[in-house]
């Protein structure tokens, strides 16, 4: 096609264009104008924009400004058009249909998940009884999630089927009795190892966080949960003292009418070790397990267990969310519902 062909195309359409946009009576007439020449399928502007392929390339800038020119003066006509049939008045009566003083929309806000409501009621708790939080990372190597916890190498817990090892661009296979070995940690114990490694004593101190064990998911299990560890060492720490602490926190969190008792047990870092149960709504409930730091955890760090003592304790913080909130499945506590979260609004 010839420049001077494509040229007259679009003067046909523009004078058209006009034509019929200035006698157009209408809205609806006019909406039908605008679909035929500029519709962005089937419109004429568009029909004859595809013309332009057909013209010589050194004549496509000329027919390219003719084309820029003819287009902007089609969609002027229409704005003149729309103007005139009180387009533009129509527009500021809407706005003028807005009452100010009408109340807003009240936006939707989101809530705290009720474990992150936990966590932070734990954090005050703990804080008014002289606790510091800490934090630690959740990739740990085996030193500070077995070996600096008096756990030996032939111990169950350091099994490559109970735990989440981690292969590295440096060792593809995990080796659980190599002291580098990267795994997600298993307890939050690793966090007092870390602070006795970097803090002076004494030191009283708990870190709440996620740990990683691979339980198949049930009512009371899920692979990935949060602890509250907490540990307090200093000179002439004792048990009566370790009891003392989880009583107050207990009556703080779960009310006044709670009582808390001891059952023997076994922990590779404490001893001794104790089941710690709380007497609630007539059940005793098991909430974790506590005991005096053992001496080998000392001896590790280089902490003089003649001089130093102190306890630990580590507390489920969904057993301690699901109990206050009277929810019976841990898996709801992830699986995202909104409904069932919404319910716990604080």
């Amino acid at each position: 096609m010839s420049l001077q062909n494509f040229v007259d195309s679009l003067d046909g359409l523009l004078n058209e264009a006009k034509q019929s946009l200035d006698s157009v009576a209408s809205s609806e007439h006019l909406e039908e104008l605008r679909v035929k020449f500029v519709g962005a399928k089937n419109g004429a502007i568009k029909a004859v924009q595809k013309l332009m392929g057909a013209i010589e390339s050194e004549h496509r800038p000329a027919a390219g400004k003719r084309f820029n020119e003819v287009r902007d003066a089609i969609q002027s006509a229409l704005e003149s058009a729309s103007e005139r049939l009180g387009g533009g008045s129509q527009k500021i009566s809407n706005e003028q249909l807005v009452d100010p003083t009408l109340p807003g929309i009240r936006p939707v806000l989101g809530q705290l998940h009720p474990i992150t409501q936990t966590i932070e009621h734990l954090k005050d708790i703990m804080g008014r009884l002289g606790f510091s939080i800490t934090e630690g990372p959740e990739i740990e190597d085996t030193w500070h999630n077995f070996m600096a916890l008096n756990i030996p190498e032939d111990h169950p817990a350091r099994d490559p089927l109970d735990n989440f090892y981690l292969a590295t661009a440096s060792k593809q296979m995990h080796n659980p009795t190599d002291r580098d070995a990267m795994l997600l940690r298993s307890q939050t114990s690793t966090v007092q190892i870390r602070v006795m490694e970097t803090q002076p004593l004494p030191l009283r101190i708990i870190s709440l966080g996620r740990v990683y064990r691979p339980d198949a998911p049930d009512a009371t299990h899920f692979p990935m949960f949060h602890q509250m560890e907490g540990l307090w060492v200093d000179k002439n720490v004792t048990m009566a003292q370790l009891k003392s602490v989880l009583r107050l926190f207990a009556t703080s969190y779960l009310g006044s009418d709670v009582k808390v008792r001891f059952r023997p047990s076994f922990f590779p870092f404490t001893e001794p070790s104790v089941e710690v149960d709380y007497w609630w709504n007539n059940n005793w409930i098991e909430f974790g397990g506590a005991g005096m730091v053992d001496p080998n955890v000392f001896q590790a760090l280089g902490i003089d267990s003649e001089k130093w003592s102190g306890f630990a304790f580590g507390l489920g913080v969904e057993r301690l969310c699901m109990r206050r909130f009277g929810i019976v499945d841990i898996r709801d506590l992830y699986r995202s519902d909104v409904r069932f979260l919404r319910q716990f609004a604080s």
